[in-house]
């Protein structure tokens, strides 16, 4: 019996190894390894996760490597403007205009009649407002107490007003009024009317505004015709002006030389429809008024002819940081000195002041003359945003 058992056992050891499957060389590898299979399993995965983010991290760089390449193409190529279609221009010179091209839903405010004759012989432009049509309601009742503000931008001080109409959006006005333009001023003057919406207790409210620009009608008829509203203050700005100087800068000696030539279609600032213009010429260092000048006041035009040199002594480290401001003025004899328009010139400015400038620098010794368009002058008070303590060791008194 002992010697059966024996044998069996024998017998079963030899099957089982007989039936037993080949190790895998992955499976032999793994038992070579003295960790247990889960530990083996989690370094595994660590490694596999740190390879794939390594290649992430490559590809990543790539990419961005052939941005950067295509970026500096990209700048070094020039734009063909006439290839460039319409509708992508209008991007790129008034951003946001497409939205309000393409469904954005614009409030309709009304429409308004209006007539403009023009004398030729006495230089009167005659605007007539006749009525206005399906304005804005603006009052809780849905009606609005409208009434008109008439006036040209060639003297934004001469405005007149119509009757106010009560509780309606179909007004009737028929009210005239005259101004006094010359030719010279026709074409870059504006006839603005603006409707409003009257309140016996609070501020009056705009309803809207439409303009007609004189250049663009035939002033040898007289015109009639509708207008839509549109939102107010879109009218451009009035007309101040146009100046002529010129600048020289010697590095040798340290000269900033500026001569004022001339102005023309200056703006009307008395009653007789003339001015008498003078004009100041500052230097500002590091944002404070540093020295000034003016030139003699010309009496009774708008077109002044001075030819009038002034000398600064500026070095070359504080032609850097130097803002030239240019403003002409009004005299009163009575009253203070109103301004016309002023404008300035330095590494702070922009568009054809900064051109100016950077002209003078670059032709030294050499005179250089621009004609350049007056400014609002809270606009380039603004900009330049001078500090008021100032000084007065620096400035020089006027000559």
């Amino acid at each position: 019996m002992v010697g059966k058992s024996a044998n069996t056992t024998a017998a079963t050891t030899i099957y089982a190894t007989a039936t037993k499957e080949p190790e895998s060389w992955i499976e032999s590898i793994l038992n070579k390894i003295p960790l247990p299979r889960w530990a083996i399993y989690a370094l595994a995965g660590a490694a596999l996760f740190i390879i794939l983010l390594f290649i992430i991290c490559i590809c990543c760089c790539c990419c961005k490597s052939k941005k950067k390449k295509e970026g500096k193409k990209d700048k070094g190529k020039k734009i063909d403007m006439d290839k460039v279609p319409s509708d992508m221009t209008s991007q790129l010179v008034q951003p946001g205009t497409e939205n309000s091209q393409k469904g954005e839903k614009v409030e309709y405010l009304g429409r308004v009649q209006c007539s403009l004759e023009y004398n030729f012989q006495t230089e009167e432009l005659t605007v007539g407002v006749k009525q206005a049509a399906s304005l804005k309601a603006m009052d809780l009742g849905g009606t609005s107490d409208p009434y008109a503000i008439v006036y040209v931008t060639n003297d934004t001080r001469k405005k007149y007003e119509t009757k106010v109409n009560r509780k309606t959006l179909n007004p009737v006005f028929n009210e005239s009024f005259i101004f006094k333009v010359t030719q010279e001023e026709v074409p870059r003057s504006t006839a603005v009317v603006q409707i409003y919406d009257f309140n016996r207790f609070l501020k009056h409210d705009v309803i809207g505004e439409m303009s007609i620009p004189l250049a663009e009608v035939n002033l040898q008829h007289v015109l009639e015709d509708w207008k839509e509203l549109g939102p107010a203050g879109k009218t451009e700005h009035e007309h101040l002006g146009d100046i002529c100087f010129s600048l020289r800068y010697v590095p040798s000696n340290k000269k900033l030389k500026v001569i004022i030539l001339e102005a023309k279609n200056l703006k009307r600032m008395d009653s007789d429809g003339f001015s008498d213009p003078y004009v100041k010429v500052h230097l500002a260092l590091n944002k404070k008024k540093w020295k000034r000048k003016k030139t003699a006041v010309k009496r009774s035009t708008l077109k002044p002819y001075f030819n009038e040199s002034f000398t600064f002594d500026v070095s070359l480290e504080q032609m850097k940081k130097i803002d030239l401001i240019i403003s002409v003025w009004d005299h009163d004899k009575v009253g203070k000195n109103e301004q016309i328009g002023k404008l300035f010139l330095g590494c702070r400015a922009s568009g054809n002041a900064l051109q100016h400038w950077s002209d003078m620098l670059a032709h030294p010794q050499r005179p250089i003359a621009q004609w350049h368009k007056l400014q609002e002058t809270r606009e380039v008070d603004k900009i330049l945003d001078l500090k008021r303590n100032l000084k007065p060791s620096l400035l020089r008194s006027l000559p």
